[in-house]
């Protein structure tokens, strides 16, 4: 019967996990039962339990702990700019309708309310600064800018005058820059943006002298204003023209040299004299 006793009691250890527990070398006999502890179960003192590992108990997450937030984009240009690359703005906003002006190459008031209705309509935040974010929209939406977009309303610079220009009084005019120089004696006296003929009635190109000067002038053919006019050859003019301020170089005229600057050609009407050189040349 102690034996059947016995081999019950092993197998009820071997069930919960416990051991029978021997004699030790000196003969006294121990508990009986000795219960291991799971590795995973934390000592009394609070130290992993024996055959634990101490690293594998990561630390819970913080939370609470609030995460960085993200850089705002870099702002490229904003009011008070001024520049080739703010012409490129306003002439690709030009495109998309957003802005009617221009291009100046100055970031004002009516660009920065252009921008700031491009974002809004992108569901961008209205800063009204052109930002990389709204930069690489807007380019993705929009073609590479031809010179004369950037130029619509003139603000290119005169190329150097032709030589025929550097004596006497003369109206030194370049097609290639699209530019009036006023010069006398080599000095330049004032400069202005000008547009030209059409393919059709393209402005003639030579060396001419003011023939007559009318200051109310109407075209009898075309009877359209042509205010300030200085002739210099037949019917062909410089003189204001109110399309070329509305539209800049989107319009063309029918030979005449065109000006949208009113101040500036009604001062120039007064310095000019019958007799006073025309270059005009590319």
């Amino acid at each position: 019967m102690g034996r059947a006793f016995v081999a019950g009691l092993a197998v009820l250890a071997a069930l919960t996990g416990c051991t029978v527990q021997t004699p030790d070398g000196e003969g006294k006999r121990r508990s009986p039962v000795h219960i291991e502890l799971p590795s995973d179960t934390p000592a009394p003192d609070g130290t992993p339990a024996r055959g634990g590992d101490a690293s594998s108990a990561a630390p819970a997450p913080d939370d609470d702990k609030p995460s960085a937030a993200p850089a705002p984009p870099r702002v490229l240009w904003s009011r008070g700019d001024t520049g080739r690359d703010v012409r490129e703005l306003q002439a690709r906003l030009r495109q998309v309708a957003w802005l009617f002006e221009g291009p100046t190459g100055t970031y004002g008031e009516q660009t920065e309310r252009a921008v700031s209705g491009f974002q809004g309509k992108r569901g961008l935040p209205r800063t009204g600064k052109t930002d990389a974010v709204t930069w690489q929209r807007l380019v993705r939406m929009t073609r590479e800018p031809g010179r004369w977009d950037l130029y619509l309303m003139g603000g290119q610079q005169a190329d150097p005058p032709d030589a025929r220009c550097r004596s006497g009084r003369v109206l030194c005019i370049d097609k290639t820059s699209r530019t009036l120089r006023w010069m006398i004696d080599g000095r330049t006296v004032s400069t202005m943006a000008v547009r030209f003929g059409s393919r059709g009635t393209p402005t003639r190109e030579g060396v001419f002298s003011v023939y007559w000067k009318s200051r109310d002038h109407v075209s009898t053919l075309y009877d359209s204003p042509m205010p300030y006019a200085m002739f210099f050859s037949g019917g062909q003019a410089v003189h204001f023209s109110a399309d070329f301020a509305a539209r800049g170089y989107a319009g063309g005229s029918h030979g005449c040299v065109n000006v949208r600057d009113e101040q500036a050609i009604a001062e120039l009407f007064v310095q000019v004299r019958n007799g006073d050189k025309v270059v005009v040349s590319w």
